[in-house]
């Protein structure tokens, strides 16, 4: 009897439970599920909204869903998020599923992206927990938040000067990127420590905070 092939679906939920324990995440049936479901909103709109490069189903799992999960340890209880440049959702829709003690706001630009935005996060049941500002972060009232997230954002390093200055309020940053941004953060007055992204070889995660 031939064995049933899986379904981009099956295969996301698959990478995602047998590469969790790398991420220093756990993660339950209903969990994946919801994050199943995230998948598969992303799949559907991604042709119109190029939300992410085409990729596997278990390259998104890794990639995208559980490299956001990283930042989860840095954020305290109860923490209250800005995500900024949110596009696909990430970090900040992965972050909401896994824990439900989180709120976080949404900044994109595209008001086409922030409609998908609105739309998973209605669907995912988060809008009670989240919100989306469908502007430039600039033109957006400074954030008051535990935690500032930022993973692909539009020329990052060379906005990265106004989003620090921008968010002087927000104790710490979790900002996603490669040597390019860790060479921009050690010309800024800031402090950062930095830690490997699992499974990758250049992402680091930066743990970023003001000098005093």
């Amino acid at each position: 009897m031939a064995e049933r092939k899986l379904t981009p679906r099956d295969e996301f939920d698959k990478a995602l439970a047998e590469n969790s324990a790398s991420f220093g995440v756990t993660l339950d049936e209903g969990v994946r599920v919801r994050l199943c479901d995230y998948f598969e909103a992303v799949a559907r709109w991604n042709a119109r909204l190029h939300l992410v490069a085409p990729c596997a189903p278990a390259e998104f799992a890794t990639r995208h869903v559980l490299e956001s999960l990283v930042a989860l340890p840095h954020m305290p209880h109860g923490a209250a998020f800005v995500d900024v440049g949110s596009g696909a959702g990430l970090p900040a829709i992965p972050c909401l599923v896994v824990r439900a003690d989180l709120s976080a706001t949404l900044v994109e630009s595209s008001q086409k992206k922030a409609v998908f935005l609105r739309e998973t996060l209605r669907e995912l049941g988060l809008s009670g927990r989240a919100r989306v500002v469908a502007e430039r972060f600039e033109k957006v009232a400074p954030p008051v938040a535990d935690a500032l997230t930022c993973r692909a954002l539009e020329r990052f390093t060379e906005v990265l000067p106004a989003l620090v200055e921008w968010s002087s309020g927000v104790p710490a940053f979790l900002l996603f990127g490669g040597e390019t941004l860790r060479e921009r953060l050690e010309r800024l007055p800031v402090s950062f420590e930095q830690s490997l992204i699992p499974k990758s070889e250049r992402r680091f995660l930066f743990v970023v905070r003001r000098a005093d």
